[in-house]
């Protein structure tokens, strides 16, 4: 495994990566936390141990930038420090920090760290699990293509954008965009329950197919629920189901399956209705073409108050080049192709 050492002081940095190399781990280096994150654009590391105090970026605006930038994997990061203080520490934490080693450092105790955060980056095998879940049920749908991708990102990149809105301060950090990123993938899981002759049809449902198709929202949740009765403190599955249950809900209380209205609504549920209804508008499926981003904002933009909630309608417009990003880098291709 890579480890990435950020530190301004060469003969620090010299000695972080001969400890570092000797426990066996592959090393890049950095000098400030603007380079680190230039490192982990082109060349992203799971593991990083960094100085506090740097010029330009220090530790603490690292810790705050790996946790709010689009990368690859859960990234554990060790942070390097003479600060003692239970206030510091909760500073630390904070901003993203995973550990703490004291300045002067021990080498052997570093390497032991570093042990220790492999162990819990392995867990990370449940995100492939959940998402291997999701693919599966999408798997049933080739029109599909990199649709749980987009969702996904969409959904994360607003709840980046209303965490810096007050109303929303308590509930939104970047925590929460982390599960929402990891669970909006199974907002369908109950798809797989819809017989193939609703699921894939090939033009308008009628109404009692439509009846069917909507109670893809109960089985997820349904299903969801199951696992959460046997792990009630797994928070990332109560956020599934709530994903699950009231992504067609609507804002005005006309969606389904329960009518639920406003606030009533789970933000999750909220958020991912907009990211999940951008993604069906600009994609092609075989009853439409794919509409243009202009024409699915003006269409969102109707809904305002209606079947999204405004403030995050005012999100994504205001994070529409984030939008247009993404959209254009997770290209709607068939999985044939």
């Amino acid at each position: 495994m890579r480890v990435l050492i950020v530190d301004d002081t060469k003969i620090q940095l010299m000695a972080l990566k001969a400890a570092v190399l000797a426990g066996g781990y592959d090393v890049e280096t950095a000098s400030n936390g603007v380079e680190a994150m230039e490192v982990m654009h082109h060349s992203p590391c799971r593991l990083v141990i960094s100085d506090w105090e740097m010029p330009q970026m220090n530790g603490l605006e690292l810790c705050q930038a790996i946790r709010t930038t689009d990368l690859a994997g859960y990234v554990y990061i060790i942070l390097l420090t003479s600060h003692d203080t239970p206030e510091e520490a909760v500073q630390g934490l904070s901003a993203g920090a995973d550990d703490f080693v004291r300045k002067p450092f021990h080498a052997a105790e570093l390497i032991a760290r570093l042990r220790a955060a492999e162990r819990v980056l392995s867990l990370e095998t449940r995100e492939v699990a959940i998402f291997a879940m999701a693919k599966l049920a999408e798997s049933r749908d080739l029109e599909t293509g990199a649709h749980l991708e987009r969702v996904q990102r969409y959904s994360r990149a607003l709840a980046l954008n209303l965490a810096n809105l007050p109303q929303f301060s308590q509930e939104l950090n970047a925590e929460y965009a982390r599960l929402i990123y990891l669970t909006s993938p199974l907002h369908d899981i109950g798809k797989v329950g819809i017989p193939d002759c609703v699921l894939l049809k090939p033009g308008r449902l009628s109404e009692h197919e439509f009846e069917i198709m909507k109670t893809h929202t109960t089985l997820g949740a349904q299903t969801l629920d199951a696992a959460l009765k046997r792990f009630p403190d797994v928070k990332f599955l109560r956020m599934a189901r709530d994903i699950a249950a009231t992504h067609h809900e609507r804002f005005d209380g006309t969606g389904y399956p329960g009518g639920l209205a406003g606030n009533a609504i789970p933000l999750c549920g909220r958020i991912v209705a907009l990211a999940d209804v951008y993604d069906a508008l600009t994609s092609k499926r075989v009853y439409k073409e794919a509409f243009t981003h202009e024409i699915a904002k003006n269409m969102i933009q109707r809904e305002r108050g209606t079947q999204f909630d405004p403030a995050i309608v005012d999100a994504f417009l205001s994070i529409e080049a984030e939008f247009l990003r993404i959209r254009s880098e997770y290209t709607n291709v068939r999985v044939a192709a």
